[in-house]
Formats: C-alpha cells, sequence, structure tokens
C-alpha cells in the first residue's frame, strides 16, 4: 500500500513508516517538545478496521453532508466550460487523465470534460443535482462516476478520535492508484472555494499537503481552483506587497508551483442559495457577498518540495518557524532565529546569505524554506528548535 515517503530520500522513507515521530501541528500553533513525547505521529498505520461500504457507495448517506453551510456557485457559461477543460487538460491527452470535481451542480463543465474524453468523478454535496448527473453518465458515456459527498469536508483535522480517512475509502473504491511523490499527477482537481470557508480550506489542504495525508497520499494532486481576489492576492504575494504577504504566501509558494489562468465576472457562474433555487447571473441582495470576480489558478505541487531537511516529519516545525516570524514582522531576522533555535544564528544566516538586521519582509517564500533547511542540517546541536507555548495563541 502506498505511503508518504514512496519518493522520497531513503532515509526519510524509511523513518516515515518507522513508528512514532513527531507530532503534527493541527491547525493552531506550534507544537511542544512535551507534545512531541507524549503522543505518536497519527494515520501512518494500517491496522485500524475500515467499515464495509455499500457496492452503491454513491447512495450511501455516511458520504453525505449535513446540510449546506453557505450557497454554492456552480459554472453557467458553455464557453467558460470550454476553456477550463483546456486549461486543466493542457496538452496531455484527456483519455489518460483524471479529474475530480467538486460539486458540480448543473454539470456543464462536466458534460464538456465528458465530451473531451475524460474520465470525471463528481463530488456533489447538493442532492437535487445527483439525477441530472446520472443523466449525464447515461446519455454521454460511463466515464462518469457520481458521489453525494462535499468533498471540502472530508479527513477532518480535529478528530479527538482517529477514524479512517473517508479520501482513502472513496478513493480506494474509486480505483484511484497512487503514485510516487517523484512521478506525476494521478488525480486533477476543479473546485470553486466557498466564500465562508475559503481561508479554512486552504489551511487545511496545506497541512494535508506537507504531511502527505488524506488526498496527498496519493501523490502530487493538482489543485484547479476558482478563488477570491483577496485570496488569491494572498497567495501570490511577495515581499514586494507587504501589505498581502503573510503565511499563506510563503507555505503555498514553496509547496507548490501557482500559475494564474485567468479572472472570470461572477455573471459567469450560478448560484444555489440556501432556499433550493437557483439563480443566475442575477443574485439577490442577500447573496451580494457572491457578487464578485473569481480568479482560476493551477496550483501543482513540487516535486523537489520534500528534502532530507523538510518532510512530513518536521514540518510542523516550519510551519512554527515561518507564523513566528510573522508573528512580529518588524523585529530583524537574528531576534527570531535566537527564540527559535538553539543553533547559532550567525553562522546560519551567513551561509543562506542573509543579513541578520533583515526583516521577514526582505525574505522570500524559499528564502524561510533553505533557512529551515540549514538549521535542520546543522550538527552543532541535537536539539536544533526552542518552542515557546506562547505562541500557540497567535493567529494564522
Amino acid at each position: 500500500m502506498w505511503g508518504p515517503g514512496i519518493g522520497l530520500p531513503p532515509r526519510l522513507a524509511l523513518s516515515l513508516l518507522a513508528g512514532p515521530a513527531r507530532s503534527c501541528v493541527l491547525g493552531s500553533g506550534a507544537a511542544t517538545r512535551k507534545d512531541g513525547q507524549a503522543r505518536n505521529r497519527r494515520d501512518f498505520s494500517d491496522f485500524y478496521l475500515q467499515p464495509l461500504f455499500d457496492p452503491d457507495f454513491d447512495e450511501s448517506p455516511y458520504y453525505a453532508p449535513k446540510g449546506r453551510p453557505e450557497p454554492t456557485r456552480h459554472v453557467a457559461c458553455k464557453k467558460l466550460a470550454r476553456n477550463l477543460v483546456r486549461n486543466i487538460l493542457g496538452f496531455q491527452k484527456p483519455s489518460r487523465q483524471l479529474v475530480l470535481e467538486c460539486n458540480p451542480g448543473p454539470g456543464i463543465l462536466t458534460e464538456a470534460l465528458l465530451k473531451a474524453g475524460t474520465r470525471v468523478i463528481a463530488f456533489e454535496s447538493e442532492a437535487s443535482h445527483i439525477p441530472h448527473l446520472k443523466d449525464l453518465r447515461n446519455s454521454i458515456g460511463r466515464e462518469l462516476q457520481v458521489v453525494h459527498s462535499d468533498f471540502f469536508k472530508m479527513d477532518p483535522r480535529q478528530q479527538e478520535i482517529i477514524k479512517p480517512d473517508m479520501s482513502r475509502v472513496v478513493f480506494q473504491n474509486l480505483g484511484i492508484k497512487a503514485l510516487p511523490w517523484s512521478a506525476g499527477v494521478p488525480v486533477k482537481i476543479f473546485g470553486i472555494l466557498p466564500n465562508k470557508d475559503e481561508r479554512r480550506i486552504l489551511w487545511k489542504i496545506l497541512f494535508d499537503l506537507y504531511s502527505c495525508e488524506s488526498i496527498y497520499r496519493y501523490g502530487r494532486v493538482e489543485l484547479n481552483l476558482f478563488v477570491t481576489e483577496k485570496h488569491f492576492q494572498r497567495l501570490i504575494a511577495t515581499p514586494k506587497r507587504p501589505d498581502l504577504y503573510h503565511v499563506l504566501s510563503v507555505l503555498w509558494q514553496v509547496a507548490c508551483d501557482i500559475k494564474f489562468i485567468q479572472m472570470e465576472p461572477w455573471s459567469s457562474f450560478s448560484v444555489y442559495p440556501e432556499n433550493g433555487h437557483l439563480e443566475k447571473s442575477k443574485l439577490p441582495d442577500s447573496l451580494d457577498p457572491m457578487k464578485q470576480n473569481l480568479y482560476f489558478i493551477q496550483m501543482t505541487p513540487r516535486r523537489s518540495l520534500f528534502t532530507e531537511n523538510l518532510s512530513p516529519l518536521n514540518y510542523d516545525t516550519f510551519f512554527h518557524m515561518v507564523k513566528h516570524c510573522f508573528g512580529k514582522r518588524s523585529a530583524p531576522i537574528i531576534q527570531h532565529l535566537r527564540s527559535l533555535s538553539t543553533v547559532e544564528p550567525i553562522e546560519i544566516l551567513r551561509q543562506v546569505r542573509i543579513r541578520p538586521g533583515w526583516t521577514i519582509l526582505k525574505l522570500y517564500p524559499q528564502d524561510f524554506k533553505r533557512l529551515f533547511e540549514t538549521i535542520e542540517s546543522s550538527e552543532e546541536s541535537l536539539f536544533k528548535w526552542v518552542y515557546d507555548n506562547s505562541l500557540e495563541d497567535i493567529m494564522i
């Protein structure tokens, strides 16, 4: 069975499968040494019992969401759908690609993907759309599979009781096979991030990516997402835009090649409000937050993300370092390092060619990675990092 160690350097691959390791930061604050000694890393064992599912799993209420927290947007323009198909598929043969579509709604993009010859798996959270999507499967071809589920709510990280990953069970049922991290893209995901949960989803995916959990157990899964302008600008921000440069900017740019494809006006989308009536283009005043242009981006995880010194075992420390630095932007980097690490900072900064007096607004995303990896590779001290419990209250 595939594990997150495949495709990594041999030492990391073995350590990932060996058992106890550093615990992960699950969405808030930094890990502490005490926590690391008290808890083992979760979800790397295959020895739990998995529940049995109906063969017709797309009807199983186990996958179905309990309710829609907000209106959902769908592609409503056929011209946009055709353009998206070209951008998602690129220059590869459609028949060799698998696209997982999140909340396709009326299925306009779904139909365009199927006509292009692509295999599509539709995760639809609204039960009323399921019959139409199944009609598409019957009329166009059997390359469409429909799952009644909200993809963005799969594999929640805040679990007091360890449960099987939903993505693992669903993907196995769908026959999706994992690829090593060093190989190509096993699955392409298309989705429109919901307004209210946009930031939370971006953080959740980040944790999954760096820990090689959930969908990233299957390799370098590519994201094709529509996001709001606010989060688009933040994702691509550099020190040249200090007002937008953020922890999210650093972590996403280190992890992925982010490609901007196009901006699309809100009139190109239909909205399915909570009252159950589909509205096209003209939205009621209560849905004003939906009246904004969306930015289509493609985020492909980098083959070079994981190294001997940055891996799914210590990514939580990397997150902690970046969060610490952004907690006080005006402080010089040498001050941050003296708070974070037991390693002599002057020598570390000399190796990465960063001046001690620089603030984080002089550091680009890859500078943070080089800095972290240099500290991790240092032989000066066995324990390289100092954890400050007070940082757990810093807002991401």
